[in-house]
């Protein structure tokens, strides 16, 4: 049981011309006018983003700078009042360099004339 369809018949396409599609280019127009401009501006959020994260991790940074650059100094400001204490010097400069508290004829008064 053969029917029309069990035949092949060859196809010569050589006469056939492809027309261009108008149509087409301009609906690729289109989605390149809809794409673009909401490809930028997703470009544009996304670098700004990053430069945002970017200045939080340095922002996190320099804090924990200045945290221990305020440790430093609260230890630099006890060490200064301990070598400034005035039993301190005294004490070192009678130790180290011998000197003593002037007697009261010693002292030279300002305002005064000899």
């Amino acid at each position: 049981m053969k029917t029309s369809y069990a035949f092949r018949k060859p196809v010569v396409n050589a006469y056939l011309v492809r027309e261009r599609d108008r149509r087409r280019w301009r609906d690729l127009v289109m989605v390149l006018a809809v794409a673009v401009p909401i490809a930028v501006v997703l470009l544009v959020y996304t670098s700004i983003r990053v430069g945002v994260l970017e200045a939080g991790y340095r922002v996190g940074d320099l804090e924990r700078e200045l945290y221990s650059l305020e440790q430093a100094e609260r230890l630099l400001r006890l060490e200064g009042s301990q070598l400034s204490d005035a039993a301190r010097i005294e004490g070192l400069a009678e130790s180290e360099l011998g000197l003593v508290a002037p007697r009261i004829e010693q002292v030279a008064f300002v305002g005064e004339s000899p």
